[in-house]
């Protein structure tokens, strides 16, 4: 074992662990995201579409839209809010993640579509859940296809 930057101890399990909080608190964020555009009335159509280009988290719809939603879960602010996270870059995979779920479903060109994000923050991560109410920021029409 030796200590990193912080003065914290590291092993060759320490990546593994934090992974896996980062994983539990990504599941725990969209979880939280599904909970709250249901209560906004939207449909979930599918969750987690893995494509060439990319996951997309949840698809969902509401009045004649399909909606493509990345959701962004942090457990707190020193690295910038969970909706910041969505770069052009990340855009650009959502998009062509979406374009490739709409043509292995056959959906029609024509397709009213709209991309979210939903931003959550969640204090002390999710092994804190249900200790401290999350945060939630939907971000509707974050960001057009060209």
């Amino acid at each position: 074992m030796f200590k990193g930057l912080f003065g914290k101890e590291l092993g060759s399990s320490g990546g593994a662990e934090a992974a896996g909080k980062k994983a539990r608190l990504g599941r725990y964020g969209e979880q939280l995201a599904e909970k709250y555009l249901k209560k906004k009335g939207y449909r979930i159509v599918e969750r987690n579409f893995n494509g060439r280009f990319g996951e997309i988290d949840l698809i969902v719809s509401k009045s004649k839209v399909l909606v493509f939603v990345e959701v962004k879960t942090r457990s707190g602010t020193a690295y910038g809010a969970a909706k910041e996270a969505v770069d052009a870059r990340k855009a650009g995979r959502i998009i062509k993640a979406a374009k490739e779920y709409m043509h292995k479903k056959d959906l029609p060109e024509d397709t009213g579509l709209r991309f979210d994000v939903v931003g959550i923050t969640v204090e002390g991560g999710a092994d804190n859940a249900g200790k401290s109410e999350p945060v939630i920021e939907h971000i509707e029409a974050a960001f057009e296809a060209e």
